[in-house]
C-alpha cells in the first residue's frame, strides 16, 4: 500500500512549497529512487523546472519534463508534469499541483507538499487518504 506524507510548510515564501520539492527531489535521486513532481500547469512546470538547476549551489538533479520525456528514457530520475506520469515512474510522487486523481497509488510513497496558502485543500487530501485507510505521517516543516 502506498505510504503517503504530508510536509507542511511554515514558509510563505512565495518559492517555499517548489524549493522545497527541489530539496526532496535531490534527497530522493541521491537515494537512487525515481521520482515524479506533479504540478498545475506548464507554467509551474517551466517554473519548477528552472529552480532544479539553481536552487542550491553545487547541486545536480537530472531532470526534465514530461512532454520532453522520450518514450524509451529509463535513465532520468526526476520528471515534472501535470497530468498522468509516465510509465516507469511508480516510486515517489511529490505533488506540488493539487488533485493528483487515481494515480497515486501506483507509486511506493506519496509526498502531498503543502504550503500555508493550500492548507484547506490539503485537509481535504488528508480526510480523502485517511478514509481510504492509508497510514498517513505528517511533518511539520519550519520556515528557512
Amino acid at each position: 500500500m502506498t505510504e503517503v506524507f504530508f510536509y507542511i510548510l511554515e514558509d510563505e515564501a512565495a518559492d517555499a512549497t517548489a524549493h522545497f520539492a527541489c530539496r526532496l527531489a535531490e534527497k530522493a535521486h541521491g537515494e537512487g529512487h525515481r521520482v515524479f513532481i506533479h504540478v498545475a500547469d506548464a507554467a509551474q512546470t517551466a517554473a519548477l523546472d528552472n529552480m532544479l538547476w539553481q536552487f542550491r549551489q553545487g547541486s545536480f538533479v537530472p531532470h526534465t519534463a514530461t512532454d520532453a520525456l522520450a518514450p524509451d528514457d529509463d535513465l532520468t530520475p526526476v520528471v515534472i508534469g501535470a497530468g498522468e506520469p509516465p510509465a516507469g515512474f511508480d516510486d515517489i510522487l511529490l505533488n506540488v499541483g493539487g488533485e493528483v486523481g487515481g494515480f497515486f497509488s501506483r507509486f511506493a510513497r506519496h509526498n502531498e507538499i503543502v504550503g500555508p496558502e493550500s492548507m484547506a485543500a490539503a485537509r481535504h487530501r488528508y480526510r480523502f487518504f485517511k478514509d481510504r485507510g492509508y497510514q498517513l505521517t505528517t511533518h511539520k516543516i519550519p520556515a528557512r
